[in-house]
Formats: C-alpha cells, structure tokens, sequence
C-alpha cells in the first residue's frame, strides 16, 4: 500500500502536504480502500472556516458515508470541484487528482501534531 513520505497524516485517515503557509488536505489509499466504491463528495465553500478535528465533509460510497475530519484548522481557499463530477478520481489517484480542500493555515504548530508515514503504516498495520 502505497504511504507518501512527504505527507503527513491524521488518525481518521486524512493526509496533509504542507505548502507555504497552506494545507492541501485528501484522504489516504487506505481510507479509499475501506470504503470501496466513491459516489459522492460533499466538501465545504471557499472561504469556510475548518476547525481540527471537527467535520468538514463527507464521502460516500456504495456501502456508507463516512464524515472528512479536518486534520487541521485554517480558512478554505481552494476547493477541489472536480470530485462532484468525478467522485471515482478517490479511488483511482487518492494523493494526486483526489485532494479535496487547500486551506490557509491558521496554526502551522498543528502539523506537527499529525503522525509522519512510518507511524501512520504503524497505525494502519494494527
């Protein structure tokens, strides 16, 4: 299973590339795996407000919805709105065409609060 050593990662499976004061925010292979099949994505505005660890979204998939957790807290300033066409594009390139949300940091200190790969593999290893 591929784990990008770049990103970082949350323990409700959302991954986060650090760029310049901002968060590109997706969900990991793993998450998409779980889930089987995307049919839907339900993401916030531009110019929404996330707050860690609170709800920002949603995914469905043929067997469940499963909620998006905000693995950290900042201002949406980019939405990926190819997902409400394409929502299969999760499955298919999960840490490339599938991000989700960018969001304008408010607290850089919140990424290193998220796992690096090695503990997230750990933590998904079980």
């Amino acid at each position: 299973m591929s784990v990008p050593t770049e990103l970082r990662y949350s323990k409700e499976h959302e991954w986060v590339k650090a760029e310049n004061g901002t968060a590109r925010i997706g969900i990991t292979q793993f998450a998409q795996e779980e889930l089987g099949d995307i049919v839907f994505v339900e993401l916030p505005q531009v110019g929404d407000e996330l707050t860690k660890n609170e709800p920002f979204g949603s995914v469905e998939s043929v067997k469940t919805v499963s909620e998006l957790y905000a693995p950290v807290s900042g201002k949406v300033v980019e939405v990926n709105s190819g997902l409400e066409d394409s929502p299969e594009q999760v499955n298919e390139s999960p840490y490339e065409q599938a991000w989700m949300v960018v969001v304008e940091l408010s607290d850089e200190t919140e990424l290193e609060e998220l796992m690096d790969s090695d503990a997230y593999n750990e933590m998904i290893a079980g």
